[in-house]
């Protein structure tokens, strides 16, 4: 059927904003001001959504609060599957929560490259922080998106800032040396390791390592706590061989242990060192810009794939390009090249 795929027009799309309490942007936003959860949930699920319908209200969303969001500190948790991600994070939540300050959990479950599902259960691995009354957790699929972050986190730390909340706390997919997006999106790095798991050093990539802000060996209990003490030591003496980075921290290393409550005051304290240092020399905002300069670039990257794709006569070069590609017909340079040609040709005419 010919035009089936055209995307809503957005002037029709508008009148229906106007006529609907379900869909008023502005009413939203200001509950999600008020740190309304349910409407913040809504506000997450219009972000992720990949429907065309509920990309423009996540923009407009978005573009109402961009100016209240940023006032919190951005931390990513990072570190190999098992090694205690969620009970970790959990730990640090409650601790900080019980502080009286607003925690929201951004965690990012892997999606199944057969099913395209994800199992989201990270609100019952950390059933004691969801239940307590200043923190929200959202597990969102990765969605195959590289970097152990889903596509739209950027978007969901935003519309967290605006609903209040002081802490995000980003746990990431756990894939290992190719998690580095993350980095972009957040103020403070923290790397998770375990002891006696091989050979620690070599266990991990170079440029993961180069980006901690803090690597914290964890499951530092029990018989493993002198183990864990040995590893954070190699750790330590690993890390000061590496360039010192541009806004003078120096990376630290610590021992946590979740299931005793061990370390995780230690380590509230460097991230709250760190964030004082950055301000008080400046570089703390001269990060966030590069944050939104990333967000800007990857948004338009996205939409302007979109947007190309949805003329049919690209759409059809694209498809038939790729499936040359994939059959050794074509080049992926020439590929790439005949698809171009085609956009340009499509702007002149």
């Amino acid at each position: 059927m010919k035009n089936s795929d055209k995307s809503i027009n957005p002037n029709a799309f508008a009148n229906i904003l106007k006529n609907s309490k379900k869909l008023d942007v502005q009413s939203l936003a200001n509950e999600i001001l008020e740190g309304n959860i349910a409407s913040l949930s809504k506000g997450l699920t219009y972000a992720e959504s990949s429907l065309k319908a509920h990309r423009l209200i996540a923009n407009q969303l978005l573009s109402i609060l961009y100016s209240k969001s940023g006032k919190s500190i951005r931390i990513g948790i990072t570190g190999i599957p098992g090694v205690g991600k969620s009970t970790f994070i959990e730990s640090l939540g409650l601790y900080l929560a019980n502080q009286g300050l607003k925690v929201a959990v951004l965690a990012i479950d892997p999606s199944s490259s057969k099913t395209k599902g994800s199992i989201l259960g990270d609100k019952t691995r950390m059933n004691d922080l969801s239940q307590h009354p200043l923190a929200f957790i959202r597990p969102s699929p990765s969605s195959g998106s590289l970097g152990g972050v889903a596509k739209k986190t950027r978007e969901s730390i935003f519309l967290c800032e605006a609903a209040g909340f002081e802490v995000i706390l980003i746990e990431t997919v756990g894939v290992g040396q190719s998690e580095t997006s993350v980095k972009s999106m957040v103020d403070f790095f923290v790397l998770l390791m375990l002891a006696g798991a091989g050979d620690e050093l070599q266990g991990i990539k170079r440029g993961i390592m180069e980006m901690t802000d803090l690597l914290v060996v964890n499951k530092a209990d029990g018989e493993n706590k002198r183990a864990a003490q040995v590893a954070a030591a190699e750790y330590k003496r690993a890390m000061h061989l590496f360039p010192p980075n541009l806004n003078e921290w120096i990376p630290e290393v610590s021992t946590a242990s979740a299931i005793e409550n061990t370390g995780i005051d230690t380590i509230w304290e460097i991230i709250k060192k760190f964030e004082n240092q950055q301000k008080t020399k400046g570089y703390f905002q001269n990060e966030r810009e590069l944050q939104n300069e990333e967000w800007f670039k990857t948004f338009f990257s996205q939409e302007l794939e979109d947007l190309i794709l949805e003329d049919s006569l690209i759409k059809q070069v694209y498809e038939s390009s790729l499936e040359n590609v994939k059959s050794l017909r074509l080049h992926p340079h020439q590929a790439v090249a005949d698809i171009l040609s085609q956009i340009k040709d499509r702007l002149k005419s």
